[in-house]
């Protein structure tokens, strides 16, 4: 089991979307979809979110996602009727890059409050820095100017483990492998940094626009260090599966 996700969405297209494309990075997670009016046209529905509440409770809590504000409204409703029960959360996060984060944080079997930080710091100002990477040609290809060998670090600290690794697989850290190094990464007792972003969180990892050839520094502390640096090594030296 894991934490599940209901998507709150004025446009049941847009719900549906969401859910759609958070599945594809965490195919093990229970994602409902409540969009839209009862009748179909654009709006919210107590009914659906409620629906939605106790079917994507499994048993490890729920996180809810919505887009505006009256959305906001119709799940808070639907937590009051319930009771504003312990295990129903209501994250203050961007809809599709939030949800993306939680799927992934909740298929590595991350408690509901670790999966609602996913969700709430998927937008954070070291996301927001990687992702100027977009302003250089050719950075989110991985065919502009970004490292061809391993990325050069500072000196580690003592207790660090620390790794110089390169992309070998043709599409480098697109989303799939971003996924499924946060999603397994995010599990373990680990601080992990990637480049200098958050190894665990699937956004940041993707914002690098890491391609093929690009040099990864890999610098990690915490019980779990070392094993934490060779899952990232392996899942790299074998190309994600993809070679």
């Amino acid at each position: 089991m894991s934490v599940g996700l209901v998507i709150v969405s004025h446009s049941a297209q847009l719900a549906a979307g969401v859910v759609e494309l958070a599945a594809q990075m965490a195919k093990e997670v229970t994602l409902v979809a409540a969009g839209g009016m009862d009748d179909g046209g654009i709006g919210t529905s107590l009914e659906k979110v409620m629906e939605a509440l106790e079917r994507a409770d499994t048993g490890d809590g729920v996180l809810v996602l919505t887009d505006l504000g009256s959305a906001v409204m119709t799940a808070e409703s639907a937590l009051e009727f319930l009771g504003n029960p312990e295990n129903i959360r209501l994250a203050n996060a961007a809809l599709v890059e939030g949800a993306v984060a939680a799927a992934v944080t909740a298929q590595g079997g991350a408690p509901l409050a670790a999966v609602q930080h996913a969700a709430e710091t998927a937008l954070t100002p070291g996301a927001a820095t990687a992702l100027e990477l977009g302003s250089v040609p050719g950075a989110l290809s991985g065919q502009g100017p970004m490292p061809a060998g391993p990325a050069a670090g500072p000196a580690a600290e003592p207790g660090t483990v620390t790794a110089q690794l390169t992309l070998i697989n043709p599409m480098g850290l697109h989303a799939r492998p971003a996924a499924v190094l946060a999603g397994e990464l995010g599990a373990m007792d680990v601080e992990i940094e990637i480049n200098g972003v958050d190894g665990q969180s699937v956004m940041m990892l993707m914002a690098l626009g890491a391609g093929q050839g690009t040099g990864l520094a890999v610098s990690a502390t915490g019980p779990d260090a070392q094993r934490a640096v060779e899952l990232v090594r392996s899942k790299v030296e074998a190309g994600f599966g993809e070679i």
